[in-house]
């Protein structure tokens, strides 16, 4: 008798508050506020108060990102998700002055310091409260005017005299959706333009929503791919909020959109070969890129979201890859650790053998409006002519 049915695969589903991802964050914010509330909260009042930054950031990643398929976004969830972008900043610096209020304290237990230990054991709260509030204003500030020029005189040796000033204009990490909107966009979009570019290159997370609830916003992208020859590069962001989707609109707005592949431009005599790899967020493929079918070209310009792609363009021949993703940290203290985890390439100007590496800050910001410790900009690269120097070498 035995075959004449079939037992289906039992199924097993993990709850959502049982993933590894959740269990870890909740433990990072469990972690956290026992420490700050230990150390900041002097009444049990004041420490469940401390609770509700930390929970709030808790419930963005738990309760949102886990959930399986998209949804409609109410005003209630897009108030949520403010609130806990604010808290995740916010907690971050309280973190920072409180540790370093307990360093200060620990340093003045030696003799002859007694009176600024008690000073610090009986002021330092409220200064680090002070302090954290102060720094969200400062970076609130700074995020929200607007970005700023940057400007890289990049020297290549034999480069073509037809290039010699050739001006790319980059836009990263630009993040449409919650906090940027069309106001800002249209800053972006005139500051660029005064820039004359002879290029545009969009290199990744220029959104953060589906194409239907933010194209509006968007839209003044258009007016620098009207006059200039612009190209795109998935993001990982870009990846989330729909990646053919936003391929297919970049596109409908005048942008080449680059999977993997290179194009070619002419400014007189000289060739320019522009070429853009995929994130590895993208599912339908993988980063990868080859000149071997390319024609000869004067300058080889590869666009990567990633930096981490950097040894992918140098193995390639490219000359320059423009990349962002880091934001340089956005905010102290993960200016540091962006550092340490995107070494050599976390942010401005560096070398993969022989190809260099721009990495921007950021043209927007991602989750809290913040900037402390870096500015979101847009980059202008200028190639110019290396000059030859009387030791053999060249002159920047």
């Amino acid at each position: 008798m035995a075959g004449w049915y079939a037992v289906a695969p039992l199924r097993i589903v993990t709850p959502r508050i049982l993933r590894p991802f959740v269990v870890a964050v909740s433990a990072l914010l469990a972690g956290g506020y026992a420490y700050v509330a230990a150390r900041l909260g002097a009444e049990p009042w004041s420490q469940a108060a401390l609770a509700l930054p930390f929970v709030l950031v808790w419930i963005v990643p738990v309760a949102y990102w886990t959930r399986d398929g998209a949804r409609t976004e109410t005003r209630f969830d897009r108030a949520i998700h403010q609130a806990s972008y604010l808290s995740m900043a916010w907690i971050s610096f309280l973190l920072v002055g409180t540790l370093a209020r307990d360093a200060a304290l620990l340093a003045t237990r030696l003799p002859g310091f007694g009176g600024m230990h008690d000073a610090i054991a009986q002021d330092g709260v409220p200064v680090v409260f002070a302090a954290s509030l102060l720094a969200m204003a400062i970076g609130a500030t700074t995020a929200l005017r607007g970005p700023r020029i940057q400007d890289v005189t990049l020297p290549i040796v034999g480069l073509h005299r037809d290039l010699d000033g050739f001006r790319i204009v980059q836009i990263s990490d630009l993040h449409v959706g919650r906090t940027i909107r069309r106001a800002y966009v249209e800053r972006v979009v005139a500051r660029a333009e005064s820039l004359a570019p002879d290029l545009v290159a969009f290199t990744g997370d220029m959104v953060d929503a589906p194409v239907a609830r933010i194209a509006a916003d968007v839209a003044p992208l258009a007016a620098l791919a009207a006059k200039n020859p612009t190209f795109f590069v998935l993001g990982n962001h870009d990846c989330y909020a729909g990646a053919q989707e936003w391929m297919a609109h970049f596109a409908h707005l005048g942008v080449r959109v680059l999977r993997n592949e290179h194009d070619a431009i002419r400014r007189g005599d000289a060739t320019m070969i522009v070429g853009g790899v995929v994130d590895p967020a993208y599912r339908d493929a993988s980063p990868a890129i080859s000149l071997d079918a390319a024609a000869p070209a004067d300058f080889r310009l590869l666009l990567a979201h990633n930096p981490k792609l950097a040894p992918l363009g140098a193995r390639a021949g490219f000359d320059l890859q423009l990349s962002g993703h880091t934001h340089a940290g956005q905010f102290f203290p993960w200016t540091i650790a962006v550092r340490l985890v995107h070494a050599p390439h976390a942010a401005g100007l560096s070398r993969e053998k022989r190809m260099w590496v721009y990495v921007s800050a950021g043209t927007g910001s991602w989750g809290p409006p913040i900037r402390f410790g870096t500015s979101p900009e847009i980059t202008r690269i200028t190639i110019v002519r290396a000059r030859p120097a009387t030791n053999g070498g060249t002159m920047q």
